[in-house]
């Protein structure tokens, strides 16, 4: 098994096609059909099937490319680090945002590190918070936003800001934001939930619990753009964080209003894991991804959120 088996049997599986991956890497496509040949024939297992849509990972191929990424990964990224250039940091960091906050904080970073570290390869990958959490905890990202998670055995994690959470109806219901709604009058319309197991359906369900009321649920998805179009073409409401909602309101696409009775926060934290010296690159990465949070909560480009932390504090070391 070598790196150039490995690389193949990924490349394959992302792009679904042989001649795509031989395209990309620069062979020929008896030279990519011999190295995955060459790996089934070692683990005496196949690693694809031929489908219409084309070549599937099996599932011991499933297995085998997740952790063939990881190691191509780390291997990159030692392969920057071991080589660095005198005063210029370097190497590859993969970052994880809240699919709710991206939007809000994808270019600004990228912007940032782009004019100040430009050696420095950033991959931005966004998703809920559980999937990010165990992306993390995996070694598939090197840091993460996450939310109302403490400190855990696998990660440190540096408190940033709470958000509250908002009531989302269709534009012929006209929330407003200067108009708060109880939870309960929430719970009497059919809503559109994360599905269970989501972060965000954890404090919505606690919320409810708290308030001694019940939900009648239209539709569950684990996904915030299904949310929202479900609540456009009217099959309910749905509670989202403002940050996540804020173009599709003043776009007139939906409208909102913070909930109360309970008010329903979140908190917004920065996790890296525990264990071996963060990278200077990583570090870096970490600090200017703090200062975007903060920035952008000072300025109120993040709806109804406040810091958690003084302004100026310092952001995580490379030594966490």
């Amino acid at each position: 098994m070598d790196i150039k088996q490995l690389t193949a049997v990924v490349t394959v599986a992302e792009v679904g096609s042989v001649t795509k991956a031989a395209q990309l890497l620069h062979l020929v496509q008896p030279a990519v059909t011999r190295q995955i040949r060459m790996l089934e024939q070692e683990l005496g297992v196949r690693l694809f099937e031929r489908t219409r849509q084309g070549m599937r990972p099996t599932e011991a191929g499933a297995l085998l490319v997740a952790r063939a990424r990881r190691a191509l990964h780390e291997l990159e990224r030692a392969r920057a680090e071991v080589r660095p250039t005198p005063g210029i940091l370097t190497g590859a960091v993969t970052v994880g945002l809240l699919d709710s906050a991206a939007d809000l904080l994808a270019e600004p970073l990228v912007s940032a590190l782009a004019r100040s570290h430009p050696r420095i390869e950033l991959r931005v990958i966004s998703g809920y918070s559980g999937y990010l959490q165990r992306w993390l905890d995996d070694g598939d990202l090197d840091l993460s936003l996450l939310y109302n998670l403490t400190s855990t055995p696998s990660l440190n994690v540096e408190p940033l800001a709470r958000e509250r959470l908002w009531a989302v109806g269709p534009p012929s219901d006209a929330l407003h934001a200067d108009r708060p709604v109880a939870l309960a009058d929430v719970a009497a319309r059919p809503l559109v939930m994360p599905a269970p197991g989501h972060g965000l359906r954890a404090l919505i369900d606690a919320a409810a619990a708290r308030a001694g009321v019940s939900f009648e649920i239209a539709a569950q998805t684990n996904s915030m753009r299904l949310q929202k179009l479900l609540v456009q073409s009217g099959h309910g409401w749905t509670i989202l964080p403002g940050v996540g909602i804020a173009d599709d309101v003043a776009g007139g696409e939906l409208t909102a209003a913070p909930l109360c009775d309970p008010e329903v926060w979140r908190q917004v934290v920065l996790g890296v894991p525990r264990g071996p010296r963060m990278s200077a690159a990583a570090a870096m990465v970490a600090t200017e991804l703090v200062r975007q949070v903060r920035s952008a909560v000072a300025a109120d480009r993040w709806p109804s959120a406040r810091l958690d932390v003084r302004p100026g504090e310092a952001a995580v070391s490379p030594n966490h």
